[in-house]
Parts: C-alpha cells; sequence; structure tokens
C-alpha cells in the first residue's frame, strides 16, 4: 500500500515536472527565459520547447507591430509660428534581452520613454522648417527625419520604429484666430483691388465710348452741314439763273410769295399806306381793269386778287 502511494506520488511529481517543463511558443511571441530573475536564452522560433521545471520562468514578448499615440505637443516651428503636433510611433520588439534589461518584462514601461524620446525628436525636427513645409508635401522628408532620430535613440531599448507620423497638426486657438482674421482682410484687399481694377476698366471702355460717339456726331454734323451748303448754294444759283432770266417775273413770283405768307390765316393786320410799295401789283391790276384790253384781244389773266386788308383800328 505505501508502494503504491509512493508510486502514484513519484509518478505525480514527474507529470507536474513535465508539464512545467514543457511550453509552447506562439508564433506572435518570443520568448525569453530566466533563471531565478537573471536571462537565460531567447526563443525566436514557434514550437514546442523545454525549461527547467520550477526554476526557469518564461516571460513573453509580442513580436507584432505595436502602436504608440504620444498626446498632444505644442511645439514652435522654424519661422517661430506655433502648432499643436499629435503623433503615433509603431515599433517592435527585435531584442527581448535588451528590452528585459531596460525597460522590463511589460511594454507599460517603454511607453513613458517614447513619449520623452518622440516630443523631443518632433520637437527638434520641427524647430528647423516652417509652416509651409510641415503643411507640403515635404512632410514626408520631415518624417523621415524624426523617424531615423527616434531609432537611433531607441536602439538600445531592443526595439526597432517603423514608423513616426503626424497624425494631426493644428495653430493654437488663438493663433488660428489670428491668421483667419489676416486671410480675411487680405481676401478683402484682393477684392477691393479688383474691383477697383474693374472700376478703372469700366471708366476706360465708357469714355472710349463717350469719345467715340462725340467723334461721329461731329463728323455727322460736319457731314450735314456741308450738305445743307451745298443744297442752299444750288438754291441760291437757281434763284440767281431764274432772276438773271426775267427779273420783273422773279420779282412779281416773291412778291406773290409775300402776299401769300402775310395773308395765309386770314387775320392779319397791317398798318401802311395806300401808296405803299407793298400794294403795287394790287393797284396795276386794279388800274388796268377789262377796259384796257384792245378789241379782239382776249383779256390777260391777272394774279389772283389777296384779300384786302382789314382797315387798321
Amino acid at each position: 500500500m505505501n508502494r503504491t502511494l509512493i508510486l502514484v506520488v513519484v509518478a505525480g511529481f514527474a507529470l507536474l515536472a513535465a508539464a512545467s517543463s514543457l511550453f509552447t511558443v506562439h508564433q506572435t511571441q518570443q520568448v525569453l527565459i530566466t533563471r531565478f530573475g537573471e536571462p537565460r536564452r531567447v526563443i525566436s522560433e514557434p514550437g514546442l520547447n523545454v525549461k527547467l521545471p520550477f526554476i526557469d520562468s518564461i516571460i513573453a514578448f509580442d513580436r507584432r507591430l505595436l502602436d504608440y499615440d504620444a498626446p498632444g505637443e505644442e511645439v514652435i516651428l522654424g519661422d517661430q509660428r506655433r502648432m499643436i503636433v499629435d503623433s503615433f510611433t509603431r515599433y517592435r520588439i527585435v531584442n527581448p534581452l535588451d528590452y528585459f534589461q531596460t525597460v522590463g518584462p511589460t511594454e507599460a514601461g517603454i511607453r513613458s520613454r517614447l513619449n520623452a524620446i518622440v516630443t523631443s525628436a518632433v520637437r527638434r525636427v520641427l524647430g528647423n522648417e516652417p509652416l509651409l513645409s510641415v503643411l507640403s508635401s515635404d512632410r514626408a522628408r520631415i518624417m523621415t527625419e524624426i523617424q531615423r532620430q527616434v531609432n537611433q535613440e531607441t536602439r538600445r531599448f531592443g526595439i526597432e520604429v517603423a514608423d513616426v507620423r503626424i497624425r494631426r497638426a493644428d495653430l493654437p486657438e488663438a493663433n488660428t484666430q489670428a491668421i483667419l482674421s489676416r486671410m480675411q482682410s487680405e481676401r478683402e484687399r484682393v477684392a477691393r483691388e479688383v474691383r477697383a481694377e474693374g472700376a478703372e476698366q469700366a471708366a476706360r471702355i465708357r469714355a472710349g465710348a463717350d469719345r467715340e460717339r462725340t467723334v461721329l456726331l461731329a463728323e455727322a454734323q460736319a457731314a450735314s452741314d456741308i450738305l445743307r451748303g451745298q443744297g442752299e448754294q444750288e438754291a441760291i444759283r437757281i434763284f440767281a439763273e431764274a432772276f438773271q432770266r426775267d427779273p420783273q417775273f422773279f420779282q412779281f413770283w416773291r412778291t406773290m410769295q409775300a402776299y401769300r405768307e402775310a395773308f395765309s390765316d386770314g387775320d392779319t393786320r397791317l398798318l401802311l399806306a395806300p401808296d405803299s410799295e407793298f400794294f403795287r401789283y394790287f393797284r396795276e391790276s386794279m388800274a388796268a381793269g377789262p377796259a384796257a384790253v384792245p378789241a379782239g384781244q382776249a383779256p390777260a389773266e391777272a394774279p389772283a386778287a389777296a384779300p384786302t386788308p382789314a382797315p387798321a383800328n
């Protein structure tokens, strides 16, 4: 009975020792084996492995890409402008032994150190760059330089920084309002310049149109005066030829025109002497009469008598 109990105890102890000596390394892990707190060896390949039971301890480290999000920090750029920079870092543990000796067995130990290292690198690099470079395609070059500097400082911790990126880069609230006000003022200034140029161009076009209008009117008036003068000259010439052909008839015809214009409205009053030259043809027609016509000859057709002027008041 005692022998059976002893065998059972020995078998149980052997099974427990075998169970504690065997362990599996997952493909996403790398293992550091320590003996009484002292590191002994690193296992990076996945599979089943053996250790001393009850003596060796296993510390597993993730071999995948890890991330760290740094809090937003205010940075002074090369052109003395301030900016709130929010960055993140991607890293992996490449040397578990160095990591364990410098940081410790947990992942939390590296985060505080990464915060200081990344913030310092960001401040150093951005302190030599203007705002336009940070906001342009030069950002890739800037982030490469930041990553290089961070790698130099974190290599002793057994990690490799795969990437450092700026998630957000904003101006402080006070600077943002000042820049927005300055941008608004600049846009208003540009708008005033454009409106002034438009008004100047409109005034130039309007002045040119007025000048062309004045020139066209002056040329038309000049042509009109020339044609009117030519017409009056032709009329004077015709009147002169008619007067030269028969001066008596021309004088008679002009006198008839004067009668027509003087008595056309039927209410004309003239204060003239009876022997006035204006009524000479009236007196001649009344003196000749029908008796003055020779026998056997038809009487000549006398000019139409104009209405007798009303007596003057």
